[in-house]
This record gives structure tokens, C-alpha cells and sequence, in this order.
């Protein structure tokens, strides 16, 4: 047991050492981009911008009751349901 305290001990006063170590880089750095593949990202970019400019504005709710129902629905009988009554596990089951 005296062991194990002293392991632990002993990680407890590394870890923050080995934490400080320099030159540790564990993301790579990644290549640059080539000025012909900015242009084609920009590019695409614009492409995709005008592409959103063309999709149509959604139109009004499609609802051929919505000018018979109220302006103001109960809300409480839309969203409150009757919850059937549980029976207690083992009752009606003699046999």
C-alpha cells in the first residue's frame, strides 16, 4: 500500500513537469494553399452564395381550415391528453 502512495506521488509531481517539456507539437502544421486554390475557393464560394440567392422565399402556410379555426385555440385541450390509469403490477392476475 506504502507503494502505491508513493507512485502516485511521485505521477503527481512529474505530470506537470513532463507538461512544460518544449517542442512538443502535436498538430502538424498543414501546407499553405497555392494562390490557384484560394481563387478556386473563392470561386466556389461565390457560386454557392449566388446558388442560395435563387432558392424562392417559402411561401404562406398551405392551410385550407386556417380562416375556420379561432385566432386563439384552447391550448390546453391541444396539448392535454387523458393518461389511461395504471394498474398495480399482480392485481386481476390470479389464476
Amino acid at each position: 500500500m506504502k507503494i502505491l502512495r508513493a507512485v502516485a506521488m511521485a505521477a503527481m509531481v512529474v505530470t506537470p513537469a513532463l507538461a512544460q517539456s518544449p517542442n512538443v507539437n502535436l498538430i502538424p502544421d498543414l501546407p499553405s494553399k497555392t494562390p490557384e486554390q484560394i481563387e478556386r475557393d473563392q470561386q466556389l464560394q461565390k457560386a454557392y452564395r449566388e446558388s442560395l440567392r435563387k432558392i424562392p422565399d417559402a411561401k404562406a402556410s398551405n392551410d385550407p381550415w386556417g380562416s375556420m379555426r379561432g385566432s386563439e385555440a384552447p391550448a390546453s385541450a391541444a396539448t392535454h391528453r387523458a393518461k389511461p390509469k395504471a394498474k398495480p403490477r399482480g392485481a386481476g392476475t390470479a389464476q
